[in-house]
Protein backbone atom coordinates (compact mmCIF):
# COMPACT_ATOMS: atom_id res chain seq x y z
CA UNK A 1 0.00 0.00 0.00
CA UNK A 2 1.31 3.27 -0.79
CA UNK A 3 1.80 6.13 1.55
CA UNK A 4 -1.46 7.97 0.96
CA UNK A 5 -3.00 4.81 1.29
CA UNK A 6 -1.64 4.13 4.54
CA UNK A 7 -2.88 7.69 5.66
CA UNK A 8 -5.78 7.24 4.39
CA UNK A 9 -6.61 4.59 6.93
CA UNK A 10 -5.66 6.84 9.90
CA UNK A 11 -8.11 8.43 12.37
CA UNK A 12 -8.18 10.85 14.55
CA UNK A 13 -8.02 8.91 18.62
CA UNK A 14 -5.86 6.60 17.22
CA UNK A 15 -2.58 5.41 19.78
CA UNK A 16 0.81 5.97 17.93
CA UNK A 17 3.64 3.53 18.82
CA UNK A 18 7.05 4.32 17.88
CA UNK A 19 9.62 1.34 16.73
CA UNK A 20 10.97 0.73 20.04
CA UNK A 21 7.23 0.08 21.13
CA UNK A 22 7.06 3.27 22.98
CA UNK A 23 3.81 4.80 23.46
CA UNK A 24 3.98 8.08 21.63
CA UNK A 25 0.25 9.41 22.13
CA UNK A 26 -2.81 10.23 20.08
CA UNK A 27 -3.76 11.20 16.59
CA UNK A 28 -4.65 14.92 16.51
CA UNK A 29 -4.65 15.47 13.13
CA UNK A 30 -4.76 13.89 9.49
CA UNK A 31 -3.22 15.38 6.41
CA UNK A 32 -3.19 13.60 3.37
CA UNK A 33 -0.15 14.51 0.93
CA UNK A 34 -0.42 16.85 -1.94
CA UNK A 35 2.12 16.28 -4.43
CA UNK A 36 1.61 20.09 -5.89
CA UNK A 37 2.28 21.86 -2.52
CA UNK A 38 5.33 23.40 -2.70
CA UNK A 39 5.24 26.77 -0.61
CA UNK A 40 4.54 28.07 2.82
CA UNK A 41 2.95 31.44 3.61
CA UNK A 42 1.84 32.65 6.56
CA UNK A 43 -1.21 34.80 6.10
CA UNK A 44 -0.63 38.48 6.54
CA UNK A 45 -3.10 40.22 9.37
CA UNK A 46 -5.49 43.43 8.27
CA UNK A 47 -4.41 45.91 10.98
CA UNK A 48 -7.76 47.17 9.57
CA UNK A 49 -9.92 44.20 10.66
CA UNK A 50 -11.66 42.96 13.72
CA UNK A 51 -10.43 41.99 17.04
CA UNK A 52 -11.34 37.97 15.71
CA UNK A 53 -9.85 38.35 12.34
CA UNK A 54 -6.93 39.53 14.01
CA UNK A 55 -6.94 36.76 15.90
CA UNK A 56 -7.73 34.49 13.41
CA UNK A 57 -4.78 35.59 11.00
CA UNK A 58 -2.03 35.06 14.30
CA UNK A 59 -3.37 31.73 14.92
CA UNK A 60 -0.49 29.41 13.14
CA UNK A 61 -1.21 27.41 10.13
CA UNK A 62 -0.10 23.71 10.29
CA UNK A 63 1.85 22.21 10.14
CA UNK A 64 3.81 24.80 12.76
CA UNK A 65 7.43 23.77 11.56
CA UNK A 66 10.11 25.36 9.75
CA UNK A 67 9.11 26.20 5.93
CA UNK A 68 11.19 23.83 4.89
CA UNK A 69 9.91 20.82 6.43
CA UNK A 70 6.50 21.79 6.28
CA UNK A 71 6.70 21.71 2.81
CA UNK A 72 7.53 17.99 2.76
CA UNK A 73 4.77 17.53 5.19
CA UNK A 74 2.25 19.30 2.91
CA UNK A 75 3.65 16.91 -0.28
CA UNK A 76 3.76 13.41 1.59
CA UNK A 77 1.14 13.62 3.85
CA UNK A 78 1.36 13.35 8.13
CA UNK A 79 -0.17 13.12 11.51
CA UNK A 80 -0.13 15.49 14.29
CA UNK A 81 0.28 13.58 17.34
CA UNK A 82 -0.74 15.09 21.18
CA UNK A 83 2.09 14.01 23.40
CA UNK A 84 3.81 14.46 26.81
CA UNK A 85 6.87 13.67 25.42
CA UNK A 86 7.62 16.93 24.57
CA UNK A 87 7.50 20.56 25.67
CA UNK A 88 5.45 22.02 22.87
CA UNK A 89 2.58 19.03 23.36
CA UNK A 90 2.77 17.56 19.98
CA UNK A 91 4.78 15.80 17.47
CA UNK A 92 4.39 15.18 13.35
CA UNK A 93 4.74 12.05 11.85
CA UNK A 94 5.62 12.01 7.86
CA UNK A 95 3.60 9.31 6.65
CA UNK A 96 6.49 7.43 5.05
CA UNK A 97 7.85 6.70 9.06
CA UNK A 98 4.06 4.75 8.99
CA UNK A 99 4.55 1.14 9.38
CA UNK A 100 1.32 -0.01 9.62
CA UNK A 101 -1.99 1.00 10.65
CA UNK A 102 -4.18 -1.72 12.66
CA UNK A 103 -7.82 -0.78 13.33
CA UNK A 104 -6.77 1.22 16.67
CA UNK A 105 -2.87 1.91 16.32
CA UNK A 106 -0.44 3.48 14.36
CA UNK A 107 2.80 1.66 14.36
CA UNK A 108 6.04 3.76 13.00
CA UNK A 109 9.32 2.69 11.93
CA UNK A 110 10.93 5.42 13.57
CA UNK A 111 11.80 6.40 17.16
CA UNK A 112 10.15 9.25 19.02
CA UNK A 113 13.02 11.45 19.40
CA UNK A 114 13.52 11.33 15.70
CA UNK A 115 9.98 12.94 15.34
CA UNK A 116 9.36 16.75 14.60
CA UNK A 117 7.95 18.31 17.33
CA UNK A 118 5.70 21.24 16.99
CA UNK A 119 7.09 24.90 17.04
Amino acid sequence: MDQRGIVSRVTTGMRVVDVAGRDVGTVDLVQRGDPNAVTVQTPTADPGGSLDELIESATPEEPDVPADLAARLLRTGYLKVSTDLVPTGAVYVLADQIASVTDHEVLLDALTADLPAEE
